[in-house]
């Protein structure tokens, strides 16, 4: 059985090499991943993503800010190295700051107390199909990206720097751009260790 789904999926890399040369404007690439995040569902439909674009300096900005915070904690003999992993990010088009909405999952959480222990993980889960749905929309588009987690680090200074909700919590970044790179061999576990199948 052929699938493009299944075709688009197997393209979907983790793009370290970014650039600057899209085809796409600001505008297409916006539309895209507030298409993706519309359409992604959610428990109780509660709609608990949200996400911060931004373009050229302005993510340019987010990467030097997560430098900042990160060359307080990270040694100095390996801060070369993390340093010019940053700046690979900051090489691409734009990044996308994956957010989830605590006042939302917190008014749930008091509407329906019977699943109170279970909203913060039905939002965890949200913001993953969230994050897949924008990765896959832009593999869609032929745009290169990778899913980062620097948060907490850069939580505070990113709030600060761009008004960022103090009821958003930062759960993940990703930086996009060209691809400037191509991609090696991947690997997959066995079937057997992975799934049970019956009947």
């Amino acid at each position: 059985m052929n699938s493009t789904l299944i075709e688009k999926l197997k393209q979907r890399r983790t793009q370290y090499a970014l650039g600057r040369n899209l085809s796409l404007d600001k505008e297409a690439i916006t539309s895209l991943i507030k298409e993706a995040i519309r359409h992604t569902p959610s428990s109780f439909n509660a709609q608990t993503s949200r996400a911060v674009i931004l373009f050229g300096k302005q993510s340019e900005q987010f990467w030097e800010l997560t430098k900042q915070e990160l060359k307080k904690i990270v040694p100095a003999e390996a801060f070369a190295n993390t340093a010019a992993k940053l700046d690979g990010f900051a090489a691409g088009v734009g990044t996308v700051l994956f957010y989830e909405d605590q006042s939302v999952v917190k008014g749930l959480q008091e509407q329906f107390a019977l699943y109170a222990d279970n909203f913060p993980i039905w939002s965890e889960q949200g913001s993953g199909m969230a994050q897949f749905a924008v990765w896959l929309a832009l593999t869609e588009a032929g745009v290169g990206a990778s899913l980062q987690h620097y948060n907490p680090v850069t939580d505070e200074a990113t709030r600060q720097e761009w008004n960022v909700p103090a009821s958003w919590k930062l759960r993940a970044q990703m930086p996009f751009g060209s691809h400037e790179g191509g991609f090696g061999e991947k690997a997959f576990m066995d079937d057997a260790q992975r799934f049970i199948i019956k009947g």
